[in-house]
């Protein structure tokens, strides 16, 4: 039987890629990866030998994550961010453009749409992975999916695929 920390350190690059582009933050998502860590480490004795461990680890990060917003909610003292002062100077070439105008698409979704288009998307997690991630049915998943990606076609200016539907008066 492979040590679990030795099993656990692959996953780790795909667990801060996966937290940078929740949190939007630097420092906000090392924190994320370490108390992810940490509870994975302290909770090991639940994964099951042979069971998928990356799946299981982007559970604990999901649950630990909403922990800390529930938290945030609650204490109504705000730290100051830090990476908030520090202002980038930006590439001025059109893939960089594209890279902000998509991130900041990211940032208006709402967090559930957010985390399950980051988790098939980025992640590319299979629909019933990120149900069991989210420990929602998949199909919420495919909703919350669908709508996220019509959501992000409109802010980036594109026309949505369905247009709403036209109610006729039928005598």
């Amino acid at each position: 039987m492979e040590d679990f920390g030795t099993q656990v350190v692959p996953v780790i690059p795909r667990l801060r890629r996966y937290a940078r582009a929740l949190t939007g933050g630097h420092f906000t998502a090392d924190d994320l990866v370490q108390d992810t860590l940490e509870r994975a480490w302290t909770k090991r004795h639940l994964w099951r030998e042979g069971s998928d461990l990356r799946a299981w680890m982007f559970t604990v990060m999901h649950n630990v994550y909403v922990n800390q917003i529930r938290a945030r909610v609650a204490d109504t003292a705000m730290p100051l961010d830090v990476e908030a002062l520090n202002v980038p100077v930006r590439d001025h070439s059109a893939d960089m453009l594209e890279v902000a105008d998509i991130d900041a698409a990211l940032r208006r979704l709402p967090d559930d749409q957010r985390e399950v288009l980051l988790l098939v998307a980025l992640e590319q997690l299979s629909y019933g992975e990120t149900a069991a991630v989210l420990g929602i049915p998949i199909g919420t998943v495919m909703s919350r999916l669908f709508r996220a990606r019509e959501r992000i076609r409109v802010l980036l200016g594109g026309a949505p695929v369905t247009a709403p539907a036209v109610l006729k008066v039928i005598k």
